[in-house]
């Protein structure tokens, strides 16, 4: 299936355009403003508002199903050491995560599909705000997202360096992990570090702590369990001869499995009450809970597995492929609707940048993967009946 010249054009220059101007989280009113007018003009319903910035684009087409597909329109707080034509204008600020790609394939999907019409139901495209740590996903469906919109199932793309362009993965189950942040306290007694028997010393706690803390994944679950437990900020100390009063770890949590997930936690509680005490030391925690295990429903992630083998050859779909132990919000949307999320290949020629990286760049040939995958996938999934 070929895509309209002009179509591709505007993408492109989309894409580019948005590249050149990003937005950090809640922050994305120039993007909004610009998905709002395409939508707009191609003749669908537009409703924005929801967590902010959020843009939904409705189309309908006869009775039927309805679905959504979401892209995500944030950017990053890095600073761009790439050198495109179209780099970032906002200093400390760019797409390092492709959410600019995944804006403009979408919008060129919901016009092409409002120009074909070969479905029948209702198409709902979700442009979400603020998926890079803020929770986008979830405040949507807080304000109301599956109850204002209900649908039958959504779905998400992602690109993926690592995977060649013009391939896919997908799973029935777990895509990504959990995410949890924590924050442990560890109080004791300063003292003059010539004299550390007159102290209690929590630098030497979060030493051990921080150690500790490893043995959980590697001693204290299952080697078929999937978890990381990484300390990724100490913060404490003032006087270098002097032992401080307290010390702050920060870190993070990811987990494949629920069940894990709340072991992890129960155990790094364990540690961190239990571990310091005979050092005179008091421990406590902060959880700041995350998003949940981005997990696919085995129906919509076979659809997704189904037009992939026609769009891009069955040699191409990777199916049960390893999760990758980043996180999504999308799991937000799946735990209150049916869907599934999935990857396409970003590699060219060379390699990509990894994501989150301040030299990477979307790659431009997954704009008409990208779309003619939406539009196969809606007419797949909203099948038009013959009269």
């Amino acid at each position: 299936m070929s895509l309209p010249a002009v179509l591709l054009e505007n993408a492109l220059n989309w894409r580019r355009q948005l590249h050149q101007h990003p937005e950090l989280g809640y922050h994305e009113q120039h993007t909004s403003d610009l998905v709002a007018k395409v939508l707009t003009e191609a003749g669908l319903q537009v409703f924005r508002g929801l967590a902010g910035t959020g843009v939904i684009g409705t189309l309908e087409n006869g009775p039927g199903p309805v679905i959504g597909l979401r892209a995500d329109m944030d950017a990053l707080p890095i600073t761009e050491k790439g050198t495109p034509q179209w780099k970032s204008t906002q200093p400390g600020v760019m797409h390092a995560c492709g959410h600019d790609g995944h804006t403009a394939i979408l919008l060129a999907a919901a016009c092409q599909l409002a120009a074909t019409r070969h479905f029948q139901g209702t198409v709902h495209f979700l442009f979400q705000p603020a998926e890079e740590n803020l929770g986008g996903a979830r405040k949507m469906v807080e304000e109301g997202l599956f109850t204002r919109f209900p649908m039958d199932a959504v779905y998400a793309m992602h690109n993926w360096p690592g995977l060649p362009v013009g391939s896919l993965a997908v799973n029935p189950g777990a895509m990504m992990a959990s995410l949890d942040s924590f924050e442990i306290t560890l109080n004791g007694k300063s003292c003059h570090a010539a004299m550390p028997e007159s102290g209690a010393d929590p630098m030497v706690v979060a030493a051990e702590l921080i150690m500790a803390l490893q043995t959980i994944p590697s001693r204290r679950l299952s080697p078929l369990a999937s978890a990381v437990v990484s300390v990724t900020q100490i913060h404490g100390g003032e006087a270098i001869n002097v032992i401080p009063e307290q010390i702050v770890l920060r870190g993070t949590v990811r987990c494949l499995q629920t069940d894990v997930r709340n072991r992890v936690r129960g155990l790094i509680e364990d540690f961190v009450t239990t571990l310091p005490r005979p050092f005179g030391v008091s421990g406590e925690i902060h959880w700041y809970p995350g998003y949940p295990v981005t997990a696919n429903h085995a129906a919509p992630a076979e659809q997704v597995r189904d037009v992939a083998n026609r769009v891009l050859g069955e040699s191409q779909v990777h199916w049960q492929v390893n999760p990758s132990m980043a996180s999504e919000d999308f799991a937000c949307m799946l735990e209150d609707c049916p869907g599934a999320y999935f990857w396409l290949g970003a590699d060219g020629a060379e390699p990509s940048a990894p994501l989150h990286n301040a030299h990477y760049d979307f790659n431009d040939d997954l704009l008409p993967i990208g779309i003619t995958f939406w539009q196969q996938l809606v007419e797949s999934v909203l099948v038009k009946s013959c009269r």
